[in-house]
């Protein structure tokens, strides 16, 4: 059975969902997400026997949301999943992670192999240390900025994220799903998370659709809506303000390779799997996850992987469970 638990962390209540028994999964969301976008990964998974826990991540859904912005750092993030285990009696965990949680997955198997013995990326590649501070590098002119500068000002994107809440989440999760197209360099479809105009902000140019896509049902839509309702976009969007800090953070640890059994998973309509960028740091992997397994290249899937295309996922997943030593 699923439950629902809340566990009293050093400096964080946390929520989590878990279901299973015996060695650990620990199942990391992004933006703007919660733990439910494992919904169909943790009944399998436990199926299979794991233990499996999904939790809302700091500033996230039922979990606390601390009030300052630099709280939402990588160093602190990995320490709350190190915590968890803690909290939990486990020694170790296999963590996976999607969007920013791929990003939290990677440091927390750089930074603590001890704890987490193998690590599998959705969608966001491990990303190699920037040679200046991010938001310098981000592109901007007088009439757009990329949107992670966007993200930046306090205040800015909540106003426009959280007006219509439920409009928000419609548009953002079917414009940058496998539905929105294909994603090739000289495609008309617009990236729609790349620059943000700005007189109009995010959500203008993306389409409402009228109907969600097959893997995004109305009842599903209520549950984040429901979350992000009460939690708003602000703790999310912190771990955007913490680009600059986190290159500051990690610097001492830049040239390290996980050496850590990993997986890294994308989609081929992903928003930006054709970017030059994405081709450098996936050709890169080899190198910087030394002991990778075959990345997948999963066809018409979009940003959202594990919910897109969840069979694949839970089978990929298992896959490269089952191929590891016993913990």
């Amino acid at each position: 059975m699923l439950t629902h638990e809340t566990y009293d962390l050093p400096g964080l209540r946390m929520h989590v969902a878990e279901q299973g028994e015996g060695p650990l999964v620990v199942l990391c969301h992004g933006f703007p997400e919660t733990w439910y976008s494992w919904r169909h990964q943790l009944p399998a998974l436990a199926q299979a026997g794991f233990r499996v826990v999904a939790p809302d991540l700091r500033g996230y859904g039922a979990t606390d949301q601390p009030a300052a912005p630099d709280q939402y750092n990588l160093l602190q993030l990995v320490g709350d999943l190190v915590n968890l285990l803690d909290t939990l009696g486990e020694p170790q965990a296999v963590i996976v992670g999607h969007d920013w949680g791929a990003s939290v997955a990677w440091q927390a198997a750089l930074l603590r192999p001890d704890r987490f013995r193998a690590v599998a990326g959705l969608s966001v590649p491990p990303m190699a240390q920037p040679p200046a501070p991010p938001t310098t590098l981000f592109p901007q002119t007088p009439d757009a900025w990329f949107y992670t500068l966007y993200f930046q000002p306090l205040g800015l994107a909540e106003a426009e994220l959280e007006h219509d809440v439920r409009l928000t989440l419609r548009k953002v999760l079917v414009a940058a799903s496998g539905e929105a197209g294909p994603r090739h360099p000289g495609d008309d479809t617009p990236n729609p998370f790349g620059m943000v105009a700005r007189r109009d902000g995010l959500l203008a140019p993306l389409p409402n659709p009228a109907t969600l896509p097959n893997w995004l049902t109305e009842a599903d839509l209520d549950v984040y809506a429901q979350a992000f309702a009460t939690s708003g976009f602000r703790g999310g969007l912190n771990y955007y303000r913490n680009l600059d800090r986190n290159r500051e953070l990690l610097m001492p640890f830049s040239g390290q390779v996980v050496a850590v059994p990993a997986l890294f998973m994308v989609g081929d309509r992903d928003v930006s799997y054709s970017s030059p960028m994405m081709q450098q740091l996936i050709a890169a992997l080899p190198r910087t996850l030394p002991r990778l397994h075959p990345i997948r290249i999963v066809p018409g899937a979009g940003h959202w992987l594990q919910q897109e295309r969840p069979e694949v996922v839970t089978a990929a997943l298992l896959d490269f469970l089952r191929s590891l030593p016993a913990s």
